[in-house]
């Protein structure tokens, strides 16, 4: 044989540092606990779903409670154990999966009940070496409603001899009469710190050196799967050899680095449109992914609010972060307010999904956040309803000299700006015209008439019949709508009375009960005018001789 027939196969990182035992788990630490106070009290249940993401270790955590149920220590006499198999020459074959009485199916592959009676028809019989029958089905939720239905009774009062260990991705595809006869166990997402350092210790035995921002960056792509994570790593040293960076790894994931990240998330929520577009394409000049430069502003916008919204709680979540980015969080965290967040907020999660989905993932990240920069020059909403409800609607507006011109803009498309700047020799007189039409809305008969007259007639008809004033003065309006009306009435209204009055209007709707509709004013005026006319003596004696003849009365001019 040659040098190289005799080499040994690679083993990827994956399977080569794959827990041997539970002190090996890392992430899981309710589920070590409780499988481990089991099997020292011997309160070994009969059946087990564990459920979670992919590369959590559900594989894993089967086969190892398979080894530790049939652990016999190196002279064969030894009982179960939650400590290393590696002395057992049964736990080595159930770790290489050559041992007869521990089965693993792929519930993928045989889904039918044909299969799951090739199982039920083994568990009558004896392990052949072990101390238990173990059947281990991976992704059991694919199993087959009647495959479900034929392993019940068995799954229910299964031999002593028999363990079964269901794992799943898709807890809530399997039948709840399965769920109820196994003990549940959910395996959580690895924490990215977690994650970050059993990456640095994997790679101190394998002799290479990786920089800790590019074993920070692996373990938050990973999103909680220990396997995806060392894949991902495996591939980074393929890429590095000897001496892994950050650099390398950010290309090889088509990520940016986070000072460039914060600094475009700075520039678009200060509204620098043209430095953030800018800087925008030199990401992608240098391999940034722009859905994924979208998902991570998403990621340090949240940073931020938490850091703003609770100070002292949420170092633990920036623990994995690079000092200088750290400073710069809290910093960002301390300029920016929390309106200004939120909407940063709401743009890049929805840009996040068009950039996914657009065939064009550039020109999406480009539009969400020119969006995220034009986003940033919208008032305050506290402190434009404390404007509003002081009247202010024509207040100077202090813009930052970069946002200047959307400001005018926008001053521009004001109904009250509009038309000060359009009178020319007028301006001067306009708004004494406009706050002498809002004086004359001084009820809901006078708007009523307004909406007639600009032929509003359905909008007129809801308020007519649908609306109750609580409140009417200087351009605001507090209402109690009756049930069942139109949810939009209230917005409808205040878009037609700045239309009509030229000034800004504030709606609001009151729980209050407020004073009755026209449509009700209206009726109770006319059942008084009946009640007035019945009390005569010549519509007694028509009553009398007519029953049921007054319908309707209605006020004369006098004559």
């Amino acid at each position: 044989m040659t040098g190289q027939e005799q080499q040994t196969p690679y083993r990827v990182l994956a399977r080569k540092y794959r827990p041997r035992h539970f002190d090996e788990l890392i992430g899981q630490e309710a589920l070590v606990r409780t499988l481990k106070n089991a099997i020292e009290s011997g309160r070994i249940a009969q059946a087990y779903m564990l459920t979670g993401i992919r590369g959590t270790g559900k594989t894993t955590t089967a086969r190892i409670i398979a080894k530790a149920l049939n652990y016999t220590g190196p002279n064969g006499k030894a009982g179960p154990t939650t400590g290393p198999t590696d002395d057992c020459e049964i736990c080595r074959a159930i770790a290489e999966d050559r041992h007869p009485d521990v089965m693993e199916m792929d519930a993928a592959s045989r889904t039918g009940v044909d299969d799951i009676r090739d199982i039920l028809d083994g568990v009558r019989y004896a392990p052949a070496q072990a101390r238990y029958k173990v059947y281990i089905i991976d992704e059991v939720h694919m199993l087959s409603k009647n495959a479900f239905n034929a392993l019940l009774k068995t799954l229910e009062e299964p031999p002593p001899h028999v363990k079964f260990i269901f794992a799943t991705t898709e807890i809530r595809k399997v039948p709840v009469t399965v769920l109820s006869r196994c003990q549940r166990f959910d395996l959580k997402r690895v924490d990215a710190g977690i994650l970050a350092a059993h990456y640095a210790s994997i790679c101190e035995k394998e002799k290479v050196r990786v920089e800790k921002d590019a074993l920070a960056a692996i373990a938050r792509a990973a999103d909680g799967s220990v396997r995806d994570g060392l894949s991902l790593l495996d591939q980074a040293i393929a890429l590095g050899g000897d001496t892994v960076t950050a650099v390398q790894v950010r290309d090889m994931l088509g990520l940016a680095d986070s000072a460039r990240i914060l600094d475009l998330l700075e520039y678009a929520v200060k509204g620098e449109c043209a430095e953030a577009l800018a800087l925008m394409a030199d990401m992608r000049k240098s391999g940034a992914d722009p859905a994924q430069t979208l998902q991570d502003m998403l990621e340090y916008v949240h940073l931020i609010m938490r850091c703003r919204a609770v100070p002292a709680g949420s170092a633990a979540a920036r623990a994995g972060l690079a000092p200088d980015t750290n400073q710069r969080i809290e910093e960002m965290a301390a300029a920016l307010s929390m309106p200004a967040l939120g909407r940063a907020w709401q743009v890049l999660l929805k840009g996040a999904g068009e950039a996914a989905a657009a065939p064009n993932p550039q020109a999406a990240a480009e539009v969400v956040i020119i969006r995220l920069a034009y986003a940033a020059d919208l008032p305050d909403p506290a402190d434009l309803l404390r404007r509003l409800k002081k009247g202010e609607t024509d207040a100077p507006v202090t813009v930052t000299p970069r946002s200047a011109q959307r400001a005018e803009s926008a001053r521009m498309l004001d109904p009250v700006a509009k038309m000060t700047a359009s009178g020319g020799g007028m301006a001067a007189s306009m708004p004494q015209e406009i706050s002498a039409a809002v004086e004359k809305l001084a009820s809901l008969q006078d708007i009523v008439a307004l909406l007639t007259a600009q032929r509003e007639m359905i909008l007129a008809g809801q308020v007519y019949h649908c609306v109750r004033l609580v409140k009417i003065a200087e351009g605001r309006l507090e209402i109690a709508l009756e049930p069942q009306t139109d949810p939009d009435l209230a917005q409808n209204l205040r878009k037609s009375l700045i239309t009509a009055t030229g000034a800004q209007w504030m709606i609001s709707v009151s729980n209050a009960a407020g004073a009755p509709t026209l449509a009700q004013q209206n009726a109770f005026a006319e059942n008084a005018l009946i009640e007035e006319a019945k009390r005569h003596p010549v519509v007694r004696e028509a009553i009398a001789a007519f029953p049921g003849a007054i319908l309707k009365i209605q006020k004369g001019d006098g004559r």
